[in-house]
């Protein structure tokens, strides 16, 4: 089975400058479920169907399958729930690891978070300086709840 364990923080946007564009992304979901989620998304020039289980920790089970794009933006137009999920992702390598730090738009407007994919939950690793506060465990922050509960709705007092 697979296993997806993976950490998120908020970017601190006065320290981090993003290195070129990114990857435009649009996804939506078809569950959104806490226990399930099924995810369509597009990924610039490619499309991908994600099933994940609930998250332990910051460990979850997760499938994943190419798909044409075709179907997937007829799946995001036609079954998905709305509004979609809009942002552009950026990857960055900090000591060794990758970062994928994502930009949110639309409803999500202001939202930039940085995920960080890992070997194991005790893996140790070295934060970025524009690493902010850990959210892993903040459901706030999950991209399926975002649909729900957009950032810009958030009370940020």
């Amino acid at each position: 089975m697979a296993k997806e364990i993976e950490r998120k923080y908020q970017v601190k946007l006065d320290a981090w400058v993003p290195q070129g564009e990114g990857i435009h992304f649009k996804q939506g979901y078809l569950n959104s479920q806490k226990e399930r989620v099924v995810r369509v998304r597009i990924e610039g020039t490619r499309a991908k169907l994600t099933i994940k289980g609930i998250t332990t920790g910051v460990t979850r089970s997760e499938f994943e399958y190419a798909i044409p794009v075709e179907d997937a933006a007829v799946l995001l137009d036609n079954l998905c729930e709305q509004p979609l999920i809009d942002k552009h992702r950026h990857k960055e390598v900090h000591f060794g690891k990758t970062w994928e730090i994502d930009v949110f738009h639309g409803l999500n407007e202001g939202l930039v978070v940085a995920e960080i994919e890992l070997a194991s939950e005790n893996e140790a690793i070295t934060l970025p300086a524009w690493a902010g506060t850990e959210v892993s465990s903040d459901p706030r922050y999950f991209n399926s709840n975002l649909l729900k509960n957009p950032y810009t709705t958030w009370n940020k007092a």
